[in-house]
């Protein structure tokens, strides 16, 4: 009998988790309004937001994507991405921010450091 209900434990506590995903890597998004078209180098990116995510080409510009996105089965998904393209001279060509939140009425939430 403990047996089964050992098991039925287990098995509950990997259905728990299996309802829950994490994909990509946390990034700061404050920093988002810091980014000047023309004006922002690489450099600069990978010290606000550090290595990008994913990498890729699009339309001929070298593009960097920073995202993170939470799903799970039992509340809505909370997702967050930033995809930057790079003109010739590696200064930010053009960026897209978008981000998900359980109340768009909800103001994002950030952590801080101090008291």
């Amino acid at each position: 009998m403990k047996l089964i209900k050992n098991t039925l434990f287990a098995l509950m506590v990997v259905g728990l988790f299996a309802g829950c995903a994490t994909v990509g890597q946390p990034y700061a998004e404050h920093k988002v309004a810091d980014i000047v078209i023309g004006e922002t180098s690489k450099a600069d990116i990978q010290s606000m937001f550090g290595n990008p995510w994913r990498t890729g080409l699009e339309s001929g510009k070298q593009t960097w994507t920073y995202g993170n996105y939470r799903y799970s089965a039992f509340s809505d998904a909370q997702t967050s991405d930033l995809v930057i393209r790079y003109n010739k001279e590696g200064k930010v060509a053009s960026y897209t921010y978008n981000r998900t939140t359980a109340n768009p009425e909800q103001p994002a939430k950030t952590k801080q450091a101090g008291p």
